[in-house]
């Protein structure tokens, strides 16, 4: 393996989806991310490429030699002391010794930006994998969660004892052929205030010894637990709470630990110790928690001696109808719901004072997830899932006394994801059969969501708020054409104003906008129109897909004067209209709760499988 020259000379703006970004800012992205593989070049290392962002930085890796490694870039624009948050993960990472976990390499200073080089884990992040494959297979989620136990073990087996503090699916690095698990990204590790017996440990950083504040960082709130959560001192059974809502996740391809009360790991089709430990440990009872983790610790390392077969199963059976296509085109899918006035309507607990110096916090509690109850936590984030595959169409659920009504168009642009996402869709239905209508909404709650590809948004720029917009000639919303006119049952016509204004949108729309929009109305077509407004900037996103090509030129003049009416907009602030094809709406009746599903003790025999 060749020497690394010096690190130098490495800067990064700030990242959103870039097709989100106006273009001077997209431009400048284009160049930080070309100058850092650039420079990493040079440097001697082959193979660069970007691999992604968190809240606190940029992730590249390259290769050098026969080993690959991972480049971690603190943002630049973060303040000081998060800033010093790269060194500090650096000074944990480095005395670790584990086989699954990539060693550090070394920490650098470079122009004043902090880059942490580590080992490259062999395999893909059990988030990604699980988008692709679904709910993972108990031969694969069993040596998971066997290793997990181990890592955890050693970490609190440590003269002082580590916390990571973020044991997610996104931090969990497989290697399917192997079936070996790497646990990676140190950013939210500290030393452990607490033993697993909640005993205090020695001081640590500038903390005494018994002190109450908590050294804890608060990781992705969709995987802690309720003590980090609420910022208890920091304890190894922090990760046992994220290994446990990880598993229950990659089980029942869900992104968060939320729907547990309605969808139990009981219910997944595991062996019937693991799902009970997993249960256990998800409990509302504390000291439940704790004996689930106990178990979870001294069980799984044992699993190696479980028999694990692959169960031959069909795949799932749609709840709502999916449609798969396959147009070759890059989709970079965006959802847009109504989920805050949908929160507040379920609010249970008030929100408390953001912590503005916790990213973490901020970035999700700013969407009132706190305070909402688990099972509206949970079909929230299950409905946000759904924006993580190619997805074009929307969703509108109408919850009543009777039970749900959903009304929806699902377009995949992935046949491959079909399965995964099937389930997917079919995790929101049965979150959504879970929930209530909020008292205050006189037996009647609506949630809307559709989804649009970024790819297709328009961007308009001007000086200033006082300014006018101006869509150039050339500028054009896009919309696709059925190839033959689709049935249309004028009598169920869902139509853009069907539900009437969305109370989280603020956009006052001119008159002559609102005229086309009418005018659209009364074309057969599917989709959604997005008025984003800021003092500089416009963004207009959508997905617009015509179902009677004879309508095609009456259809593209509206949009066309959608477009030359922008500079009537007065106001800043967000409007947007969703139209579903037809209502081909779906009653479900309400339900608690999953029937138990275990794996069979013997795999041989999988008629076993279901449980009372």
């Amino acid at each position: 393996m060749g020497s690394a020259k010096p690190l130098q000379q490495f800067y990064i703006s700030e990242e959103q989806s870039i097709y989100l970004l106006r273009e001077e800012d997209a431009r400048k992205h284009r160049q930080w991310v070309s100058l850092c593989q650039q420079q990493l070049r040079r440097l001697g290392y082959q193979q660069v490429h970007f691999i992604g962002k968190g809240v606190f930085g940029f992730v590249f890796a390259g290769r050098l030699g026969n080993t690959e490694q991972v480049f971690k870039f603190s943002r630049r624009t973060l303040p000081a002391h998060l800033q010093a948050r790269l060194r500090d993960e650096a000074e944990i990472l480095g005395p670790l010794n584990h086989p699954n976990i990539p060693a550090l390499v070394r920490y650098v200073t470079a122009s004043g930006q902090g880059i942490l080089q580590m080992e490259r884990a062999p395999g893909v992040d059990l988030a990604h994998f699980a988008q692709r494959c679904g709910p993972l297979p108990v031969t694969y989620l069993v040596p998971i969660a066997a290793q997990l136990a181990e890592v955890l073990t050693y970490l609190r087996s440590l003269p002082r004892p580590v916390v990571h503090g973020d044991v997610k699916p996104s931090n969990l690095v497989f290697d399917h052929r192997r079936k070996h698990l790497s646990l990676v990204d140190w950013g939210s590790a500290v030393l452990a205030q607490r033993d697993a017996d909640d005993l205090p440990l020695g001081s640590s950083l500038g903390l005494v010894e018994g002190d109450r504040d908590s050294n804890a960082r608060m990781g992705d709130v969709f995987f802690i637990g309720p003590e980090q959560l609420a910022g208890a001192p920091s304890s190894p059974r922090f990760d046992e709470q994220g290994a446990a809502a990880t598993l229950y996740a990659l089980a029942s391809g869900q992104v968060s630990r939320f729907g547990s009360k309605l969808i139990p790991a009981a219910s997944l089709g595991l062996p019937r110790p693991l799902a009970e430990i997993v249960d256990a440990m998800l409990s509302d009872d504390p000291a439940l928690r704790r004996e689930g983790g106990d178990h979870f610790l001294k069980t799984l390392p044992a699993s190696r001696h479980w028999l694990l077969l692959p169960l031959p199963e069909a795949p799932p059976k749609a709840l709502l109808p999916v449609w798969a296509h396959h147009q070759g085109k890059g989709v970079e899918t965006v959802a847009y719901s109504s989920r805050k006035s949908f929160l507040r309507e379920h609010q249970i607990d008030p929100l408390p004072p953001e912590r503005e110096s916790d990213l973490q916090l901020a970035h999700y509690y700013r969407d009132f997830m706190v305070g909402m109850g688990d099972n509206e936590k949970g079909f929230v984030a299950a409905v946000g899932q759904l924006g993580h595959y190619p997805l074009l169409g929307g969703i509108a659920l109408h919850w009543h006394d009777d039970g749900l009504d959903i009304d929806s168009s699902l377009n995949l642009q992935d046949p491959t994801l079909k399965a995964a996402f099937t389930q997917a869709v079919n995790n929101v239905v049965n979150l959504a059969r879970g929930i209530r209508p909020a008292p205050q909404a006189n037996g009647k709650t609506v949630f809307k969501a559709c989804f649009f590809n970024a790819r297709d948004t328009l961007h308009l720029v001007r000086p200033n708020a006082q300014a006018r917009f101006n869509a150039p000639p050339e500028l054009a919303l896009p919309f696709e054409i059925s190839e033959a006119p689709e049935l249309e049952d004028k009598t169920r016509l869902h139509s853009y104003f069907e539900d009437g204004q969305d109370p989280d949108e603020n956009l006052t729309l001119p008159p002559a906008i609102m005229t086309e929009l009418g005018r659209l109305n009364l074309i057969h077509h599917t989709g959604c129109i997005i008025f984003e407004v800021l003092e500089d900037h416009m963004k207009i996103h959508s997905y617009l897909r015509l179902l009677n090509p004879r309508k095609a030129n009456e259809f593209r003049a509206c949009l066309a004067r959608i477009l030359d009416a922008l500079g009537e907009i007065e106001d800043l602030g967000i409007a947007g209209f969703m139209k579903l094809p037809y209502k081909n709406t779906r009653h479900f009746t309400p339900q608690s709760q999953l029937p138990r599903r275990y794996y069979p003790k013997d795999p041989r025999r999988p008629e076993t499988t279901t449980a009372p």
